[in-house]
Protein backbone atom coordinates (compact mmCIF):
# COMPACT_ATOMS: atom_id res chain seq x y z
CA UNK A 1 0.00 0.00 0.00
CA UNK A 2 1.54 3.30 -1.12
CA UNK A 3 1.15 6.36 1.04
CA UNK A 4 0.07 9.48 -0.72
CA UNK A 5 1.53 12.81 0.39
CA UNK A 6 -0.53 14.80 2.84
CA UNK A 7 -2.41 17.62 1.08
CA UNK A 8 -1.42 21.16 2.10
CA UNK A 9 -3.43 22.81 4.86
CA UNK A 10 -6.15 25.06 3.54
CA UNK A 11 -7.37 28.38 4.86
CA UNK A 12 -11.01 29.12 5.57
CA UNK A 13 -11.40 30.51 2.04
CA UNK A 14 -9.64 27.69 0.20
CA UNK A 15 -6.14 29.14 -0.10
CA UNK A 16 -3.04 27.20 0.84
CA UNK A 17 -1.77 27.99 4.32
CA UNK A 18 1.93 28.69 4.58
CA UNK A 19 4.00 28.63 7.72
CA UNK A 20 5.28 31.94 8.98
CA UNK A 21 8.90 31.75 9.91
CA UNK A 22 10.39 34.37 12.17
CA UNK A 23 13.99 35.14 11.38
CA UNK A 24 16.39 36.98 13.59
CA UNK A 25 18.04 40.08 12.23
CA UNK A 26 21.61 39.51 11.16
CA UNK A 27 22.78 42.68 12.91
CA UNK A 28 21.41 44.48 15.91
CA UNK A 29 19.89 47.84 15.05
CA UNK A 30 22.63 49.89 16.73
CA UNK A 31 25.32 48.06 14.81
CA UNK A 32 23.51 48.46 11.47
CA UNK A 33 23.30 52.22 12.05
CA UNK A 34 27.01 52.32 12.80
CA UNK A 35 27.74 50.42 9.57
CA UNK A 36 26.09 53.17 7.55
CA UNK A 37 28.58 55.92 6.66
CA UNK A 38 28.16 58.98 8.87
CA UNK A 39 27.40 61.32 5.99
CA UNK A 40 24.59 59.06 4.73
CA UNK A 41 22.67 59.39 7.99
CA UNK A 42 21.90 63.06 7.34
CA UNK A 43 20.48 63.11 3.82
CA UNK A 44 16.83 64.10 3.59
CA UNK A 45 14.42 62.63 1.00
CA UNK A 46 15.26 65.41 -1.47
CA UNK A 47 18.93 64.37 -1.48
CA UNK A 48 20.26 67.33 0.51
CA UNK A 49 22.00 67.25 3.86
CA UNK A 50 19.71 68.09 6.76
CA UNK A 51 21.89 70.80 8.31
CA UNK A 52 19.80 71.08 11.49
CA UNK A 53 20.19 67.35 12.05
CA UNK A 54 23.96 67.56 11.60
CA UNK A 55 24.25 70.44 14.07
CA UNK A 56 22.07 68.80 16.71
CA UNK A 57 23.84 65.45 16.29
CA UNK A 58 27.13 67.07 17.28
CA UNK A 59 25.57 69.23 20.00
CA UNK A 60 26.20 72.46 18.09
CA UNK A 61 24.14 75.39 17.02
CA UNK A 62 23.96 76.20 13.32
CA UNK A 63 26.28 79.13 13.97
CA UNK A 64 28.87 76.84 15.54
CA UNK A 65 28.56 74.40 12.64
CA UNK A 66 29.01 77.25 10.16
CA UNK A 67 32.21 78.30 11.97
CA UNK A 68 33.43 74.69 12.02
CA UNK A 69 33.12 74.29 8.25
CA UNK A 70 34.25 77.82 7.39
CA UNK A 71 30.99 79.38 6.26
CA UNK A 72 29.18 82.55 7.24
CA UNK A 73 26.41 82.17 9.78
CA UNK A 74 23.77 83.16 7.21
CA UNK A 75 24.71 80.18 5.04
CA UNK A 76 23.02 77.84 7.49
CA UNK A 77 20.07 80.04 8.46
CA UNK A 78 18.72 81.14 5.07
CA UNK A 79 16.81 78.46 3.19
CA UNK A 80 18.21 79.46 -0.19
CA UNK A 81 21.78 79.21 1.08
CA UNK A 82 21.19 75.87 2.80
CA UNK A 83 20.71 74.32 -0.63
CA UNK A 84 23.76 76.06 -2.14
CA UNK A 85 26.48 73.81 -3.54
CA UNK A 86 29.22 75.34 -1.37
CA UNK A 87 27.22 74.91 1.84
CA UNK A 88 26.29 71.31 1.09
CA UNK A 89 29.84 70.47 -0.01
CA UNK A 90 31.55 71.88 3.09
CA UNK A 91 29.22 70.11 5.51
CA UNK A 92 29.50 66.86 3.52
CA UNK A 93 33.32 67.09 3.56
CA UNK A 94 33.32 67.60 7.32
CA UNK A 95 31.03 64.59 7.81
CA UNK A 96 33.14 62.40 5.51
CA UNK A 97 36.34 63.21 7.39
CA UNK A 98 34.81 62.83 10.84
CA UNK A 99 33.24 59.57 9.67
CA UNK A 100 36.60 58.23 8.45
CA UNK A 101 38.33 58.80 11.77
CA UNK A 102 35.43 57.95 14.10
CA UNK A 103 36.43 54.26 14.37
CA UNK A 104 40.03 55.23 15.14
CA UNK A 105 38.99 57.93 17.60
CA UNK A 106 36.36 55.88 19.43
CA UNK A 107 33.18 57.56 18.17
CA UNK A 108 31.93 60.62 16.38
CA UNK A 109 32.36 62.99 19.35
CA UNK A 110 36.09 62.19 19.84
CA UNK A 111 36.47 62.30 16.05
CA UNK A 112 34.97 65.81 16.03
CA UNK A 113 37.40 66.83 18.79
CA UNK A 114 40.26 65.49 16.64
CA UNK A 115 38.87 67.31 13.60
CA UNK A 116 38.82 70.64 15.42
CA UNK A 117 42.02 70.52 17.46
CA UNK A 118 44.61 67.90 16.46
CA UNK A 119 47.49 69.32 14.39
CA UNK A 120 48.46 67.06 11.48
CA UNK A 121 52.25 67.06 10.90
CA UNK A 122 51.92 66.11 7.22
CA UNK A 123 50.04 69.38 6.63
CA UNK A 124 52.40 71.64 8.53
CA UNK A 125 50.57 71.31 11.83
CA UNK A 126 47.21 72.43 10.43
CA UNK A 127 44.04 70.83 11.77
CA UNK A 128 41.48 68.99 9.68
CA UNK A 129 39.10 71.87 10.35
CA UNK A 130 41.50 74.43 8.86
CA UNK A 131 42.11 72.19 5.83
CA UNK A 132 38.40 71.86 5.10
CA UNK A 133 37.91 75.61 5.57
CA UNK A 134 40.62 76.31 3.01
CA UNK A 135 39.28 73.84 0.45
CA UNK A 136 41.88 71.10 1.01
CA UNK A 137 39.45 68.36 2.05
CA UNK A 138 40.34 66.10 -0.88
CA UNK A 139 44.05 66.16 0.10
CA UNK A 140 43.07 65.31 3.67
CA UNK A 141 40.86 62.42 2.52
CA UNK A 142 43.74 61.10 0.41
CA UNK A 143 46.03 61.34 3.43
CA UNK A 144 43.55 59.50 5.65
CA UNK A 145 43.17 56.77 3.00
CA UNK A 146 46.97 56.45 2.90
CA UNK A 147 47.11 56.06 6.68
CA UNK A 148 44.23 53.56 6.64
CA UNK A 149 46.13 51.42 4.13
CA UNK A 150 49.10 51.24 6.51
CA UNK A 151 51.14 54.13 5.16
CA UNK A 152 53.22 56.42 7.28
CA UNK A 153 52.47 60.03 8.06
Amino acid sequence: MALSPKPPARTKHGGVRTAKIKTASVRPKAQSLRAKPLVMRFFDPSGLLAISGVASSFGMSKSQLAETVGLKRESLYKASRLRAHKTQTRVREMLEIVGRVSDWAGGKEPAMAWYRSQPIPAFGGRTAESLVKSGKASALRDYLDHIAMGGFA
